[in-house]
């Protein structure tokens, strides 16, 4: 008797279990940047990098394009990608980052919405 009621814990644990990855999945999946996921989003900005880390630095127009595609697409998704823990590794300072749209001279740039503690210029 106790073996088979170690069984059915066992069971509903590992059913459990499953449930839990499923739905954290399709959370993830549901993010700022919608079914993309934030490490795939923040890697097509890769050519932003030295603008997002130095306010002098000549923002290149690939990164232009890609900033305003993504804002044209998410915009809440840019400001996902600048606070996350993967632009602090990649020595982005979100900052300067926010400026790229205005650097950009992007025209629907949501200027003066908040990203955390930072006002997009």
């Amino acid at each position: 008797m106790g073996f088979s009621l170690k069984a059915y814990f066992l069971v509903a644990l590992v059913v459990f279990d499953i449930s839990c990855m499923v739905f954290i999945k399709d959370v993830e999946a549901a993010g700022e940047c919608g079914k993309t996921p934030i490490r795939s989003a923040a890697v097509s900005l890769s050519p932003c990098l030295g603008a997002a880390g130095n306010a002098k630095a000549k923002v290149p127009p690939a990164c232009c394009s890609k900033v305003g595609a993504l804002l044209k697409a998410s915009p809440r998704c840019l400001c996902a990608i600048l606070l996350s823990p993967l632009a602090k590794q990649a020595g982005i300072k979100p900052g300067i980052a926010i400026g790229i749209p205005k650097r950009c001279n992007i025209r629907n740039r949501q200027a003066g919405k908040k990203c955390e503690s930072y006002t997009i210029p």
